[in-house]
């Protein structure tokens, strides 16, 4: 849980920072979401690309260099997948804890509804 966590708050941090010219539907328009680019907090995002989104999963080891994968999307994939291993995570660890308490285990998964909606 914690090092998903860290992974999704730091990498989402350096982007937010950082991050280079995203093409964010495919046509190979750049489009800039961190500070380095001229951005300010209220401006700036992580920009998303279309396959990103949840039509692909594109993996690092996929893309032929780092550049071409952050060009792609993948710092915004990258956070979100880790952010929800990092819920999933912390909602076991919630059943696990109310089980070993003698609670009812589930309603840590009720009110964790909201999650996957």
């Amino acid at each position: 849980m914690i090092p998903t966590l860290l992974t999704a708050t730091s990498v989402f941090i350096i982007a937010f920072i950082a991050a280079p010219l995203v093409d964010i539907d495919g046509i190979r328009e750049p489009v800039s979401g961190s500070l380095l680019y001229g951005n300010n907090i209220i401006s700036g995002a992580i920009i998303s690309t279309s396959a990103a989104i949840g039509l692909h999963f594109y993996p690092i080891w996929e893309a032929a260099s780092v550049d071409e994968w952050l060009y792609n999307g993948g710092a915004y994939e990258l956070i979100v997948l880790h952010f929800l291993l990092g819920v999933a995570c912390y909602m076991g660890r919630e059943w696990e804890l109310s089980f070993r308490l003698g609670m009812r285990p589930w309603i840590a998964v009720a009110y964790s509804a909201l999650i996957p909606a």
